[in-house]
Parts: C-alpha cells; structure tokens; sequence
C-alpha cells in the first residue's frame, strides 16, 4: 500500500550561486604558474597581492595546468563528475559516503545526446555494513563482481540518497516528470508487475509545475528507515512516500542491472565492496 506524506509549507527558493568565470580564473591561474617559473616565492607573494587576491596554490610539476581547473573548491578525488565538472559533498548532511558519480544522459528525437544531470550515490556505512556477515570471506575482487551485492543493496533497509545536480540549462520540472514516469515506470513494472500505476503516480505528481529547474539545482531521492521514499528540491521537501518497491526501482536505475551509467555503477559497487572488507 502507499503511503504518501506530503509537507505544505512554502520556502523561497534560492538560486545557486554563479557559476566562477573559468576563462578568466584559468589565465590568471596560467599568469601565475609563469611568474613562479621566473620569480622566488616572495616575489610570486608580492604579484599576488599587488592582484588584490591571495596568492593561488600552483599545481604539482607532474600535473597539467587545467587538472586543477577541473575541481572545485574543497572537492577530494572522485567527487567531482569529469564530462560536466559537477562536484559532490564526499557526505551528505546526514552522514552517508558518497559512493561514486555519474552522468544521466538522453537522446532528443534520436539526433542530439545532451547531459541532463550528473548525480551521486550515498550509502550509510553502518547500514551498509550490515551485509558484511554474508560477504566477508568474498575478495573484493569477487565483490566488484557480484551481482548478488547489488541485489541486496536494493532489496536491504540500507539508507541511501542519490544525489542529482542539474547540467542541462532549459531542464522543466515537467520534463522530469516525463523522464521519471517512463523511467521509473519502467523498473516499477520490471519489479511490481503492471499493477503499478497507482504508485508511480504518487511519486511524479510530486513534482509540481510551480518548482524551477535552473542550472546548477539539486534534487535528492533518499531511501530512509522502513523503505521510505523521501524527495527534495534544493533542501524542501516535496513529499514522502513509504513504498519498499518504489525505492527498489528508483536506485535500480543507477546501480541495477541496466544502469544510465555504467561506469558509476562499476564505481559503485567497487566501492561497496571496499567498506564490507574494511
């Protein structure tokens, strides 16, 4: 049975910040990198500060210039998506790990692929490790393999959230609600069977037309305790709804058997397999 729960209170929405001015942070970044080369510490300090600016870290001798373009501010290896630059808290706010990145793309009238979002994967260490019981005698090697671990991943009352920032600058809250009916839809049918409507109209209409999508917006979709299914718009809740299947086949679609992203599931599950063994 389904079990919505909806929250009625509006919250002014906050835009994102602007994105940084990469043209000119990357040749004020190289303009430094030269002065280093021909100038001592003190006098690279001085240029810096003439600038009015503090003086920018240099990247390592064996590094490329623009790798150090490519993250953000703060951001450790792997939490940043490589083809969109979209960078991901290694925790959430309620502590769970970020587990690996990816890109949702899709095709416009079979022509034109465009990257509609980049997302994260989260899991809670100590759900997670729940499983550790039946796979501890498994060599990671065997785990990064296993399509069972992913089964129960889906199937456990483990937390997680996958974490999904819009790339795609003319995304509408009515396309994502298209994308996730036959999306969605789809997972729901391949679990439940065609008995499923009901349900997957629970969660779309969720998504109301009053909610905007600009470049840079974060959605959130988190299985909590009890296979509740709880959904945010940068920060306010949309609703929740207590649904075991629903939450199935919404992770399903990012580490199931027919992922958007292979490489992130790969990821993924490498990095399952790495907290069962530590």
């Amino acid at each position: 049975m389904v079990s919505p729960r909806f929250t009625t209170a509006t919250f002014p929405r906050l835009l994102p910040p602007p994105p940084p001015n990469r043209p000119a942070f990357a040749a004020a970044l190289a303009a430094a990198a030269v002065a280093a080369a021909a100038a001592a510490a003190a006098s690279r300090t001085f240029t810096a500060k003439s600038a009015g600016r503090p003086p920018l870290p240099h990247p390592a001798p064996s590094a490329p210039l623009w790798a150090s373009l490519s993250l953000a501010d703060g951001a450790a290896p792997g939490s940043v998506e490589p083809r969109t630059g979209a960078a991901f808290p290694t925790e959430t706010a309620g502590g769970r790990r970020l587990l690996g990145v990816g890109l949702r793309r899709t095709t416009i009238l079979g022509l034109k692929s465009i990257d509609v979002y980049a997302f994260g994967v989260y899991a809670d260490d100590h759900d997670l490790k729940q499983l550790r019981e039946k796979y501890q005698n498994l060599p990671v090697a065997e785990l990064k393999e296993n399509a069972e671990l992913i089964n129960d991943a889906l199937e456990s009352d483990i937390r997680m959230t996958v974490r999904l920032q819009i790339v795609y600058g003319r995304l509408s809250i009515r396309s994502v609600r298209s994308a996730f009916e036959k999306s969605v839809g789809s997972r729901l049918k391949k679990f439940g069977g065609s008995d499923t409507n009901e349900l997957l109209q629970s969660f779309v209409s969720l998504f109301k037309d009053e909610y905007k999508l600009p470049k840079g917006s974060v959605i959130e979709l988190s299985r909590e305790s009890g296979h509740v299914l709880k959904i945010t718009i940068e920060g306010e809740e949309l609703g929740s709804i207590q649904s075991k299947l629903l939450c199935k086949s919404i992770l399903d679609l990012y580490i199931g058997e027919d992922p958007f992203d292979k490489n992130a599931k790969d990821s993924i599950q490498e990095n399952m397999a790495s907290i069962l063994k530590n």
